[in-house]
């Protein structure tokens, strides 16, 4: 199948492509965009530096061997740069900086500060316990560190949860906080924003890509994408959505909440900022060109509904057909 797309990259989305198409001037983005998020992290009190110091004392080899699959092919498009980091996904740094990424990424949403990344989070659960009340069985892909996987375990605390993600490092880091949680411990700049305990049994953790899980068809009845698909190309976001449909039972539900093209701040965004947003996010052109409705409907699912939960992403629900 072909990837659905809508429109072509805006003038200046071109003219910003240009220009990270020099490699010394992206480099220079990459690194401006990283330092911009580790102050903003540092003005609403999530002290970055200490924050991954302290993870990464605790963090141990023993973690990443608990969930990595071993020669395990990566896709091409995953064995890129992502988020300032050379090594993309696939490595300590990038993981070890995840959470404290997340608050300083959304503590502007709302200009409530370092709560803006429960909010989001919150605002997307609202809308799915609203249509898919009682999920047996979820699969959280591209789970990352679990922080996603977490907070749908205290969404829905009757469900078996399954975690997948194509990087191990960051798997690492959520088996990690799984033990901290089930042991009834605090735990660094998520103590604020997620309970550290509850009771609830811990999530598995599946290093395995999105579009090729290898789970038992038909096993899940909630299939949720938290922030993934903007780090997509289209190609693998269709394969994704098919993959989705083949695991969901009849009845099932996939889900996504991410950036929302529609939104006029991304319209209205400064060439500056839109330069150091794609410069740490290679498939966002392809991402906001994506017609996810007709590719839903072309992978299997009722048409979907698309709601704006925040004043720049959506959530998008669909029921298998």
């Amino acid at each position: 199948m072909t990837a659905a797309t809508t429109t072509a990259p805006t003038l200046l989305s071109r003219l910003v492509n240009g220009i990270l198409a020099i490699k010394p001037l992206a480099q220079l983005a990459k690194n401006r965009a990283r330092q911009m998020m580790i102050q903003r992290a540092e003005t609403i009190g999530v002290y970055w530096m200490k924050e991954v110091e302290t993870l990464k004392a605790q963090v141990t080899e023993a973690d990443l061997a608990a969930v990595q699959t071993p020669d395990l092919q990566y896709p091409d498009y995953y064995v890129t740069s992502f988020h300032a980091y050379e090594e993309g996904n696939l490595g300590w740094e990038p993981a070890l900086e995840v959470e404290v990424a997340a608050h300083a990424v959304h503590a502007r949403i709302w200009e409530d500060g370092a709560a803006g990344d429960s909010h989001l989070r919150q605002s997307y659960h609202d809308l799915l316990q609203a249509s898919i009340p009682n999920p047996g069985t979820i699969l959280d892909i591209g789970c990352s560190v679990g922080m996603s996987t977490f907070a749908l375990q205290a969404t829905y605390p009757a469900a078996e949860i399954t975690g997948v993600d194509l990087s191990p490092y960051f798997l690492a880091v959520a088996h990690y906080r799984a033990q901290q949680r089930s042991q009834g411990k605090n735990y660094g700049v998520q103590q604020t924003f997620l309970p550290a305990h509850d009771g609830l049994p811990a999530p598995k953790w599946l290093h395995a890509a999105a579009e090729a899980t290898g789970l038992p068809v038909a096993s899940f009845d909630l299939v949720s994408a938290f922030l993934i698909f903007h780090e997509l190309p289209q190609t693998a976001a269709i394969a994704i959505l098919q993959e989705a449909r083949r695991l969901l039972r009849p009845g099932g539900y996939f889900a996504l909440m991410d950036m929302n093209p529609k939104s006029e701040i991304y319209a209205k965004m400064p060439p500056y900022i839109l330069t150091l947003l794609k410069s740490t996010e290679p498939y966002l052109d392809q991402y906001f060109a994506l017609d996810i409705e007709q590719a839903l409907v072309a992978a299997g699912f009722e048409a979907p509904t698309i709601t704006a939960n925040s004043p720049r992403h959506r959530t998008v629900i669909a029921r298998a057909r």
